[in-house]
């Protein structure tokens, strides 16, 4: 773009300002367009999401909604005789034979999920006659919107976009000032079928999504399937206004000539009426759900929708503040400060914006009851993305969820939790029809649907991840953890406790005896990673993995407690207790890591970027510094992991290292965590991992999860609260000598506020939902303090 003197930089200026001030890093700033997907900026709702490219002479949002899935209704029994093979499958691998167990069990599998699709594209192709200057594109994540603005013959043209949750809607706003007006044509297309039609004053795009598309690494023909009368059903449609000079439209346009200022107003809407409802014939009113907002928004102007929905916004967004008193970084852009960040240069801020990011996509993407967020939020723009963008619950969907309750967002928690409810009707199914077991339970891979059973197309599926069964314990652990942060007995006895009861209740049937009389799993896998035996057979299927044992430990110590503070169920509770006394426990391997495998064998990749064997370290809490032996075993596994891997991989990392109290460990893999990572290589790879230009997690490719467990480690690095006590600054590392953050939430519904200089706590404040005696424990200390129900009390060590 040809440079040019620029009369109009007072507004431009405008624009930078919230990054000059010291700990307030919420703006990520560019000085170009966007070319790829990981370079655009991302706006949401909770339900409808977009990418924005911020282009000069063509303007791309990508448009996405949360239902808009391929497929219906799951056919939950679709391998009705597979329970009949599990003896075979136990056989073998009790008389050691893993190569007919790996064989055999590829007969416990079924269908393939269905994928998360793309609603289609809104573009804006402006009528510059000249060169444009002075460009900047900027997320302001305190007002969640995204702002453009140039310069071009004299006139400063900007644009803002926002996605308004109490309004159902996506504005954006078009302005000029100078002599130069706004000249431009609205189109909108999708790549799944649709129709365009355009009125007097609206545009409407209807479609419907396909009944079936194949995960993006299958190798099949007719990958896509379309089908008469099935399918979900989606519109979007959209209104302009604008001020001075003419409109006109076509078929599939609206042009706008002449006008000092413009605003496209959009919603969509699809016909998904839940998980069990034909989208079809049984759906929603696609079409109504589009018009109706725009129809209930007629009455406010630009300026009221902007005040009604940061007003929305701020009211999660403002909870929490993080102050690593970062040096200003007003000239810098992100991918450079990405570059930049390295140990003998840190950046501060950069953390502290990394975390206000994460945030801010969990405000955007996560207020849809039932449908929570996927493997990438609310943001995709492929028919077949990677691993269908699907909700994969051996770790992925899981970790999304990490920083709800300690970020004071709790409520963004209900759309997985209420998502579980649907899984275990499904997971019955599942749970009987494969493994003859009552319970629920669900495999590695789940969509809107609920689909529960192994995935792998009958066969097809390595076992390493299709055959693994564990998905309920681990996703229940979402309900204890939400009733230990808010202490909502309600919601434990209605809500949690039943989920928790039918997940322990398939576990305990799961469990067989093993030749030393303890209860293991069989058959069981430790995700994805793959066994080395001392005979060299290189194999997944074993019995009594670390990891089924882990989850199902922390399961059962959690339906316990849940029992003991309901009072009920005491029968039933007898049976947990006794089972978990007897299962196999954790094993230390000869060269002192905490073994993987129920022998002490080897890994076929020692770095493997999975580290489910270390449950019990993070998210569980059965492996703790009072545990010596074990909480060194964990550390070693995890140096011998090493901090590099997978974005997500890495992000799981920093929130082990902080509860293993090494902070300058979780603060290397928070550095390669934030390695800049090039918007031009999206290809899929198993290592490598780092950030995007947008700051968008790249695994890679494009997958948010790292996002968010890099939030969740963030805070896990400043407060714990999973043993009895409170413990502050557990993880601080040398690069945040100061700093402060005000919001915070422990278990208990206890708020805390901290603060810090050189190195050293300066003050700590905590504020209770109720009046009660919490523990807190700082740099080996613990004191006792009376909180009280909505006052802030003090505390110095």
């Amino acid at each position: 773009m040809r440079s040019m003197p620029n009369p109009y930089s007072f507004f431009i200026f405008l624009l930078s300002i919230p990054a000059l001030v010291r700990g307030q890093e919420h703006i990520l700033w560019y000085s170009r367009p966007a070319v790829f997907f990981e370079e655009a900026l991302p706006v949401g709702n909770g339900r409808m999401g977009a990418m924005i490219y911020g282009g000069i002479r063509e303007e791309r949002l990508s448009l996405n909604d949360i239902t808009l899935w391929t497929g219906e209704p799951v056919k939950a029994d679709q391998n009705p005789e597979s329970f009949r093979l599990l003896p075979a499958v136990r056989e073998a691998l009790f008389r050691e034979d893993y190569a007919a167990a790996d064989t055999l069990v590829r007969k416990l599998q079924g269908r393939f999920s269905e994928s998360y699709a793309p609603l289609g594209n809104l573009f804006i192709d402006f009528h510059h006659p000249h060169e444009a200057s002075e460009y900047r594109r900027q997320l302001d994540l305190q007002n969640a919107e995204v702002n453009i603005q140039y310069v071009s013959n004299k006139t400063l043209y900007t644009r803002t976009v926002f996605a308004s949750h109490p309004d159902r809607v996506i504005v954006i706003r078009l302005d000029t000032r100078g002599e130069g007006r706004l000249h431009f044509t609205v189109h909108l297309n999708s790549l799944l079928q649709h129709q365009v039609h355009t009125g007097a004053h609206r545009m409407t795009m209807a479609g419907r999504a396909p009944v079936h598309a194949e995960p993006n690494y299958r190798r099949v023909n007719n990958a896509i399937v379309y089908a008469d009368q099935r399918g979900t059903r989606f519109a979007a449609s959209l209104e302009i206004r604008h001020g001075g000079g003419p409109k006109h439209a076509t078929d599939s346009t609206i042009t706008i000539d002449q006008a000092s200022w413009a605003e496209i107003r959009l919603a969509m809407a699809t016909s998904f009426n839940g998980f069990d409802k034909d989208p079809f014939r049984e759906g929603l009113d696609e079409i109504k759900g589009a018009m109706d907002p725009l129809e209930k928004i007629s009455k406010y102007s630009y300026s009221d929708l902007v005040q009604r929905h940061r007003a929305d916004y701020s009211k999660f967004y403002n909870r929490v503040v993080l102050d690593l008193d970062p040096a200003p970084s007003e000239k810098t852009e992100i991918g450079l400060r990405l570059k930049q960040n390295r140990v003998e240069r840190p950046d501060p801020g950069l953390f502290e914006l990394y975390f206000n990011f994460g945030r801010y996509l969990l405000i955007s993407g996560s207020r849809t009851p039932e449908a929570p967020l996927n493997l990438q939020g609310i943001w995709n723009e492929q028919v077949r993305p990677p691993w269908s963008s699907n909700y994969t619950v051996n770790i992925n969907t899981e970790m999304n969820y990490w920083p709800v309750e300690v970020c004071n967002l709790s409520e963004l928690h209900q759309p997985l939790l209420s998502f579980i409810g649907n899984l275990a009707q499904t997971g019955a199914v599942t749970a009987k029809t494969f493994y003859n077991c009552r319970g629920w339970t669900c495999h590695h891979n789940t969509d809107i649907w609920g689909m529960t059973n192994p995935v792998g197309d009958f066969g097809s599926g390595d076992p390493n991840w299709a055959n693994w069964q564990s998905g309920g314990a681990w996703l229940v652990s979402h309900l204890w953890e939400h009733f230990l942060f808010t202490r909502d007995s309600s919601f434990l006895r209605t809500r949690a406790y039943p989920l928790m009861k039918g997940a322990s209740l398939f576990c305990l049937e799961y469990l067989v005896e093993d030749h030393q009389g303890f209860l293991v799993t069989s058959p069981s896998t430790s995700p994805e990673n793959i066994y080395v035996t001392d005979k060299n057979y290189k194999g997944a299927t074993l019995y009594g993995s670390t990891s089924d044992l882990s989850m199902v430990r922390e399961l059962f110590h959690a339906m316990i407690q849940a029992g003991e503070i309901l009072d009920t169920d005491h029968g039933f509770l007898d049976s947990v207790r006794s089972a978990l006394n007897r299962l196999y426990p954790y094993q230390v391997s000869r060269d002192g890591h905490l073994q993987e495998w129920y022998h002490d064998w080897a890994d076929q990749d020692p770095r493997h970027r999975h580290l489910s064997h270390l449950y019990g370290v993070y998210p569980g809490s059965t492996i703790t510094p009072d545990q010596k032996a074990l909480f060194q075993a964990a550390r070693q596994s995890l140096l011998k992991r090493t901090n590099n891997g997978t974005g997500w991989s890495i992000s799981w990392k920093i929130a082990m290292w902080a509860r293993l109290l090494d902070a300058e460990q979780a603060y290397d893999a928070f550095l390669k965590l934030l390695t800049y990572y090039p918007a031009d290589q999206s290809e899929i790879r198993m290592a490598g991992g780092g950030t995007y230009p947008n700051l968008f997690d790249a695994h890679p490719p494009f997958q948010i999860d790292g996002n968010f467990g890099g939030v969740a480690g963030l805070a896990e690095m400043l407060i714990q609260s999973h043993e009895k006590e409170i413990h502050i600054l557990p993880a601080l590392p040398a690069a945040w000598p100061s700093g402060s953050v005000k919001g915070l939430k422990a278990r208990g519904n206890i708020s805390v506020n901290l603060s810090w200089a050189g190195g050293k706590l300066n003050l700590a404040e905590f504020k209770g939902a109720a009046d009660g005696l919490v523990e807190i424990k700082y740099a080996g200390q613990i004191k006792k303090l009376n909180v009280q129900q909505g006052k802030w009390i003090s505390l110095t060590f």
